[in-house]
């Protein structure tokens, strides 16, 4: 029977990977606990980082269905639990380990996907969700300002035909005065 501080170790990561939109699984092996604080201040908005148990991850992970992380559960495990924009997390995680080279992103899952250390790095070479929507905002904007061009050009092309015809109109009734 297990005991109950692990059964609720486990039901509290159960509940993580429930609630959590992405989990990236990292290996801390050598750095600071000031070092650990660093990051976890660096994720605060979009993820918590936490240490874990390799063996009650791997149940917590299986319960919540997610069978991907069981070969990368070995050595010292930490979970970057990520609540918020995936892409922020993952350049946080990527800047951090850049800085710090005994952070290792082992692997991770995406929305139920398993992501490999190679596609979380790609995921951090995003642009974020507020630039990516401005982007296509833009080209939105831009194609409904040459779609409404595109229809007052004939009518402003009338015009100005319109305008130089009475203009010659002037032009020859003045010279015939």
């Amino acid at each position: 029977m297990a005991r109950p501080d692990k059964a609720a170790a486990v039901a509290e990561l159960t509940d993580a990977f429930r609630d959590s939109n992405a989990a990236v699984l990292t290996e801390y092996r050598g750095l600071t606990v000031a070092q650990l604080k660093q990051l976890r201040r660096a994720l605060s908005g979009n993820a918590t980082y936490a240490v874990v148990k390799n063996t009650l991850t791997a149940i917590a992970a299986k319960q919540a269905g997610i069978e991907s992380l069981d070969a990368d559960l070995q050595g010292p495990s930490a979970i970057a639990f990520v609540t918020g924009d995936p892409v922020e997390a993952a350049k946080g995680l990527r800047d951090f380990a850049k800085a710090n080279p005994a952070l290792v992103i082992k692997g991770g899952v995406l929305e139920g996907r398993s992501l490999t250390a190679a596609e979380i790095n790609t995921l951090a070479d995003l642009e974020s969700r507020e630039v990516l929507l401005a982007k296509t905002a833009g080209v939105l904007k831009a194609s409904l300002f040459q779609a409404a061009y595109l229809f007052t050009a004939p009518a402003a092309q009338a015009a100005r035909t319109v305008d130089a015809l009475r203009a010659k109109r002037e032009e020859s009734t003045e010279e015939a005065a």
